[in-house]
């Protein structure tokens, strides 16, 4: 009966994209469009048929309901319930009904109460390149832990995408259109957050990159479309015509290459040192202009570390700035922009993607940096295409129970292999016996999956090892699901002759072992067999 009654009193227009073009617009410059409106102000209640903008999920049910058969039945039941509790406010006690309506509109619209602020809206970036970027400063009430937020930072809140959907949408789109030009010319002026080209930001992406930011205690993150892409555009963006940059002896060999042959076409100069060479890392930026310390920590393919907090200290104090490549780490093992790093970068195709079948690289830092990176990054055009993103956002909710197994199988498999015979070294920064162990239990909570190691023989001794394994492939990467082993003289060094190779320690009996998720068991039976067969 209170629905029909109801009925009587309001008509409501019923269609999927409602025409608020006669109503006051002032919201609108501060509402970042492709998101859902907060509701209408109660300036609009006294419209006589007010056509009403509900939630995503409503609004698209309703509107389905209505091509099939008109009916506003959705809408009086939603009313009606909020109206029957309005207790002595309802239509007994000669209340009028216009205000009730507006009640029920403005519950069905309201965002979840998650202890929010007026600083929690969605911004463009700060160089004004089309990324939105949302506040994270609201996940902080209810995600406390890295575990949570590998699951919900960035989709539980804030989601740059209209949907009801629990799973990020993947928006394929090369482009984004304006209703008018004024909207267009607001977006160019910053005062209307919005998407413009895909090579600027995609909603989907834009996902990824909160999530990324969350976890590492970023204000910004930038999306590549592979580690080495991440590398060489921080590089450029970073390190100024004729200038100087100080990296690692151990690393990933083909950033070496990058550095020593491509770089010095621009006038870029490098020095190259220990890892835990805290005095070389002084001369070099006592006698050069240094604008860039680039590391990883822990290393390709020794896990050497590098003690981020007094680095970082040494780098600051000459102006130079520091970038920890954090691939081996993970964001869950190591908090690089927490011990000091200015950026910290990822090939998020090894740990955080966790399934060998998607390619990318992130950075992440200061907002002022990631800015820097990103004008140069959407010129150059190494974007990572949004259903990438989405295998990443994906791979992500399961990251910190992945590295947990992986962490745990590492180490076991460090410790057994160090004590076996026919192993002549391990390295691994769990165990004792690591250069850096000490340093890595100050500053990692988790030492990752991967354990190189030599095997007591020669080159064909190693080969027969690796050929008698069952269960890992023989193939580059690591940190995925699948266990994945090689011999970095064949994998990544068979062009240079053994007395280079030798030069950067890669010896024909060095092996690297990438621990998946399998059976810590059925991994440690394998490797016992194969050690058997040599």
């Amino acid at each position: 009966m209170a629905v029909s009654s109801l009925h009587r009193v309001f008509t409501f227009e019923c269609r999927s994209d409602p025409d608020f073009s006669s109503l006051p617009s002032a919201e609108n410059l501060r509402t970042p469009r492709h998101f859902p409106a907060a509701g209408l102000s109660s300036a609009f209640y006294g419209v006589s048929s007010p056509i009403l903008r509900f939630p995503p999920n409503f609004q698209r049910q309703l509107s389905t309901k209505a091509r099939r058969n008109c009916s506003n039945i959705g809408v009086a039941q939603i009313v009606a319930a909020s109206w029957s509790n309005e207790g002595a406010g309802g239509p007994a006690a000669g209340a009028n009904p216009v205000p009730a309506v507006a009640s029920a509109v403005d519950a069905a619209t309201a965002p979840i109460p998650l202890d929010l602020d007026a600083d929690d809206e969605n911004v463009v970036d700060a160089a004004g390149n089309g990324a939105v970027q949302t506040n994270r400063r609201s996940y902080s009430s209810f995600l406390k832990t890295d575990a949570s937020k590998t699951i919900h930072a960035a989709e539980r809140l804030g989601r740059a995408i209209v949907t009801d959907a629990i799973t990020t949408p993947v928006v394929n789109t090369s482009a984004y259109f304006f209703k008018k030009t004024a909207d267009l010319i607001d977006y160019k002026e910053k005062r209307f957050a919005s998407y413009e080209y895909g090579r600027y930001g995609n909603p989907t992406s834009t996902v990824l990159e909160e999530k990324l930011s969350e976890l590492e205690g970023a204000e910004s993150t930038v999306l590549l479309a592979s580690g080495m892409c991440a590398s060489i555009v921080m590089l450029m963006a970073l390190i100024p015509a004729g200038g100087h940059l100080v990296t690692t002896t151990d690393c990933y060999r083909k950033t070496r290459v990058f550095i020593e042959t491509v770089l010095p076409k621009m006038g870029i100069t490098a020095s190259v040192i220990d890892p835990a060479d805290v005095g070389a890392l002084e001369s070099a930026l006592e006698q050069n202009k240094v604008s860039l310390f680039f590391t990883e920590s822990p290393t390709n393919p020794f896990l050497r570390c590098v003690d981020i907090k007094l680095v970082s200290e040494l780098c600051h104090k000459h102006g130079a700035l520091l970038c920890i490549d954090g691939t081996f780490a993970t964001p869950l093992n190591q908090k690089a922009l927490a011990l000091g790093a200015d950026l910290v970068m990822h090939s998020c195709t090894k740990y955080i993607g966790g399934h060998h079948d998607v390619i990318g690289g992130c950075i992440s830092g200061s907002a002022k940096l990631i800015s820097e990176i990103r004008i140069l990054h959407h010129i150059l055009g190494g974007v990572l295409n949004p259903n990438a993103a989405y295998l990443f956002i994906r791979g992500m909710k399961t990251l910190h129970l992945r590295v947990q197994q992986q962490n745990s199988t590492g180490m076991g498999m460090a410790k057994f292999l160090e004590a076996h015979p026919k192993v002549k070294r391990v390295y691994y920064p769990g165990l004792p016996s690591h250069p850096e162990h000490e340093l890595a239990m100050r500053q990692m909570t988790g030492f990752g999956g991967v354990v190189s190691f030599e095997i007591d023989g020669d080159l064909e001794t190693t080969i027969k090892f690796v050929d008698s394994l069952k269960i890992p492939y023989i193939a580059p990467s690591f940190g995925g699901c699948e266990s994945i082993v090689d011999q970095p003289a064949i994998l990544s060094y068979w062009d240079l002759p053994a007395s280079e190779r030798a030069r950067w320690k890669i010896y024909d009996n060095l092996v690297r072992f990438s621990f998946g998720i399998e059976d810590f068991e059925d991994l440690k039976a394998d490797i016992v067999q194969a050690l058997e067969v040599i």
